[in-house]
C-alpha cells in the first residue's frame, strides 16, 4: 500500500492533478492497542513512512505526542480530502480537528499537503 498526495492547486495539468508518493510504507492503526499507541517509544520514523488511523465516521480526534520521541506531520482527513495539517513536536505537541482518517508522517513530508488537497491509499501494483 501507498499514500498519494493529490494536489488541488489550480496549476493542474491537462492530466489532472499533481500525484506525489507520500509514502510507501504504510502502517493501518487497525486495532484499538494500535490506534492508543500510535508511534509512541519509536526513536526514529523512516523517511518513506505513514501511520494511518482509518475511522468509521467523521469526528472530532486528538493526537497527542506523550512518548513520541520524533517531530511529525500530522494530517486530518474528511472523506479523501485535507482538512488540517500540522506539525507537532515531541512529547509536548497536541492538536485536535474533525477527520475520519489521520495520517502520521515524518516531519517535512506533508510540507506541500494543504487544506482542500486528496490523499489516497492505493494498493501497489
Amino acid at each position: 500500500m501507498r499514500l498519494v498526495h493529490e494536489s488541488s492547486d489550480n496549476g493542474q495539468s491537462l492530466h489532472g492533478p499533481d500525484r506525489t508518493v507520500l509514502a510507501t510504507t504504510v502502517e493501518l492503526a487497525d486495532s484499538l492497542v494500535s490506534q492508543t499507541r500510535g508511534l509512541m517509544f519509536r526513536r526514529s520514523v523512516s523517511d518513506d513512512y505513514a501511520l494511518v488511523f482509518r475511522f468509521n465516521s467523521v469526528r472530532t480526534r486528538d493526537l497527542h505526542m506523550l512518548f513520541v520521541f520524533v517531530p511529525i506531520d500530522a494530517v486530518w482527513v474528511v472523506d479523501g480530502v485535507v482538512q488540517r495539517v500540522e506539525r507537532l513536536r515531541p512529547w509536548l505537541g497536541f492538536a485536535r480537528d474533525r477527520a475520519d482518517l489521520i495520517v502520521e508522517l515524518p516531519a517535512g513530508a506533508a510540507a506541500d499537503v494543504e487544506p482542500g488537497d486528496r490523499l489516497v491509499l492505493e494498493d501497489e501494483r
